[in-house]
């Protein structure tokens, strides 16, 4: 008996310099691609990729099915207090870090915590106010080190443990947190 899941794959090209592959919230997926890339070699990648696609539709279901589906007064609550959670974080670590975001917003992401974009313009999803208060920290240093490194590299983490020295145990509790609710 064959229990091999049946996906839908969008590919996206772009002038990047390589492949992601995600499974998106309506459990499609998507593989972002540079512009030269071949249609074979696309494929490859998402034959070669298979097992880990199937694997993350599953849990994306499992997600959708045990996510907390929230009133628009308990969402409007959750906002006001993951605001001024993140406020008083990035005042207490912006300072230290020596950056400066140039602006805050809480979204309702649900698939990230947080975003900081090229303009340094910082977005937390207000879903951090369910989270423990050592791991909203990091998102918030997580998010503050993308002013001053826009990638995960080494750098990067170099500038987080700066601040965060324990910052892959609150890593660990976050993941924690997010499996305990359902998020």
């Amino acid at each position: 008996m064959d229990h091999t899941i049946k996906f839908s794959v969008e590919i996206q090209r772009s002038r990047r310099r390589t492949i992601s592959l995600s499974v998106e919230k309506d459990l499609h997926v998507l593989v972002k691609v540079p512009l030269y890339l071949a249609d074979s070699e696309v494929n490859a990648f998402v034959n070669r990729h298979s097992l880990w696609i199937q694997k993350h539709i599953l849990l994306q279901q499992e997600r959708m099915e045990k996510a907390p589906i929230f009133s628009k007064e308990q969402v409007a609550k959750l906002v006001k207090e993951a605001w001024a959670i993140a406020e008083t974080g990035i005042q207490k670590y912006a300072q230290v870090m020596g950056v400066k975001p140039t602006g805050m917003k809480i979204t309702s992401a649900v698939t990230r915590w947080g975003s900081c974009s090229g303009k340094n313009r910082i977005c937390f999803s207000y879903r951090i106010a369910l989270l423990p208060a050592e791991a909203v920290d990091y998102i918030i240093v997580h998010e503050l080190a993308h002013i001053r490194q826009k990638n995960h590299g080494p750098h990067f983490y170099e500038e987080v443990s700066r601040i965060l020295p324990d910052y892959k145990r609150r890593i660990a509790l976050l993941k924690q947190a997010q499996r305990e609710l359902g998020l």
